[in-house]
């Protein structure tokens, strides 16, 4: 879904912020499948993650792996930093935190 939202859909709102509040909550579920741990503590590595994967971006480390023509690895991976994303994912983060241990 991420992926059809980063490359379809080109709106104001669903895929700059939407989508980026989906992926932390994705990436959270995902983790919770494996990992036997309090859901505070996995939504702030979460959340912790995806700040550092915006910083990232805004050093352009997609070149560094050679994929800045990679239309699917830019788009699942980011080509640009926002601070807007940054809020998405503490949104996103706030949402993990309602789930239940």
């Amino acid at each position: 879904m991420e992926i059809l939202i980063g490359k379809y859909l080109h709106d104001a709102f669903i895929r700059p912020f939407g989508g980026d509040v989906l992926v932390v909550i994705l990436i959270y579920t995902f983790f919770r499948i494996f990992l036997k741990t309090n859901n505070k503590q996995l939504a702030l590595g979460v959340l912790i993650f995806s700040f550092v994967i915006e910083f990232l971006q805004k050093a352009n480390y997609v070149t560094w792996f050679g994929w800045e023509n990679n239309k699917i690895m830019s788009t699942i991976l980011g080509t640009s930093f926002s601070v807007y994303d940054l809020l998405a994912y503490f949104v996103g983060y706030l949402i993990c935190l309602c789930f239940k241990d």
